[in-house]
């Protein structure tokens, strides 16, 4: 459910009735300059020269316009100026405090994953860890980091979660969902080895720059064609990690899919499991069906929630994949952003709602408990 909710005033009171958890918030920088700090005077110099293409045949921006400027919700552009999503204060008046969130977890985009050059994309990856430290999870202690890597570079990135191992304030890692090779190829898998070593769950975030249309037929002719394709991404992503056996090689390793839909799921596994029925000669590394791996290794955000009619075919989705495994997510400063007053129109138990809103995060993300 979509709600722009007007702008709260600082001291309003929270408007949710219980604590919550946001496992999806997008922090953005007011400025290009806001990593230089991070960034030695050689890539400076190359980003105001170059720039930094992204792997696709667009020089700067998006395939496509978005539905808002920024993506963002009109209200959400601090009064100090700025993008929306780059103003610490503004956003607590007007999520933080005003949806009582007691953990949200920062997912930051455009932030040098997928660039073309693999050793600036590094560079702005590790700018993006250091500015979320020292901007964001610093100074509200009901935040959270992703470990932003250079996902096309494997070696880098696990280096990249590496370092930040022991650093409590980063609970998970951030892929996007376009990647130039299928999730579950074997070239990222020194991501997924050093994120279970870190006990880190992997968060795969819809959209990214792979160099590939989001249609197997080429580019298509509108934006809701590409906002439609992100949970066709994620399904094919989802279906190359367990059919590789990422999550059997790696059975402490946790997935969360971001901002993709999660009713998708029961049918793909339907699908895996009837085929893998027939096929499963072809992988016999693989000890388990694959709806199992699913339902053992996977979780998902909550936005976009389906919204079916009637709505008990959400519920059913939802107890097919268990409310255990869905982690509440507003997507906030975004235009498609989910008021937690509105985002849950079942009738469900106290301990599913609780569960849903804050329980299962706490879980899922180390040291949230």
């Amino acid at each position: 459910m979509n709600e722009l909710r007007a702008q709260a005033a600082p001291d309003a009171p929270a408007t949710s009735r219980i604590a919550i958890a946001d496992g999806d918030i997008h922090p953005a920088r007011s400025g290009a300059r806001d990593f230089h700090p991070w960034l030695s005077k050689r890539w400076q110099d190359h980003i105001d020269q170059y720039g930094a293409p992204s792997r696709h045949g667009w020089q700067v921006g998006p395939a496509y316009p978005k539905s808002q400027p920024n993506a963002s919700r009109r209200d959400a552009y601090p009064p100090e100026g700025g993008r929306p999503g780059s103003s610490l204060s503004f956003m607590q008046h007007q999520h933080l405090d005003t949806n009582n969130v007691a953990l949200g977890i920062l997912n930051p985009l455009g932030s040098g994953q997928g660039v073309q050059n693999p050793a600036l994309s590094a560079a702005l990856c590790h700018a993006t860890n250091e500015w979320q430290l020292a901007e964001w999870t610093s100074k509200d202690s009901r935040l959270r980091a992703s470990v932003v890597v250079p996902y096309e570079d494997a070696i880098a990135s696990a280096a990249e979660i590496r370092r930040y191992a022991d650093n409590p304030s980063f609970v998970q890692v951030l892929l996007l969902s376009r990647t130039a090779e299928p999730l579950g190829s074997r070239k990222y898998w020194p991501i997924y080895e050093a994120a279970a070593e870190a006990g880190m769950p992997v968060g795969v975030h819809a959209f990214g720059y792979g160099g590939n249309p989001v249609t197997p037929g080429g580019w298509p002719s509108y934006y809701i064609e590409e906002m439609t394709g992100h949970s066709q991404c994620q399904q094919a992503g989802l279906t190359s990690l367990v059919m590789e056996g990422v999550f059997e090689r790696w059975p402490t390793l946790k997935m969360i899919m971001i901002e993709a839909g999660f009713a998708w799921a029961p049918p793909l596994a339907w699908r895996l499991d009837k085929h893998f029925h027939t096929l499963r000669s072809e992988a016999p590394h693989l000890t388990r069906l694959p709806s199992e791996y699913m339902r053992d290794q996977v979780w998902w955000t909550t936005q976009p929630m389906e919204e079916p009619e009637p709505r008990a075919h959400l519920q059913d989705s939802i107890d097919w994949i268990g409310w255990d495994k869905l982690i509440f997510a507003t997507d906030y400063p975004h235009w498609d952003f989910d008021d937690p007053a509105q985002a849950l129109p079942l009738r469900i138990s106290e301990q599913q709602r609780a569960d849903f809103f804050l329980g299962n995060a706490r879980k899922v993300y180390r040291g949230c408990a």
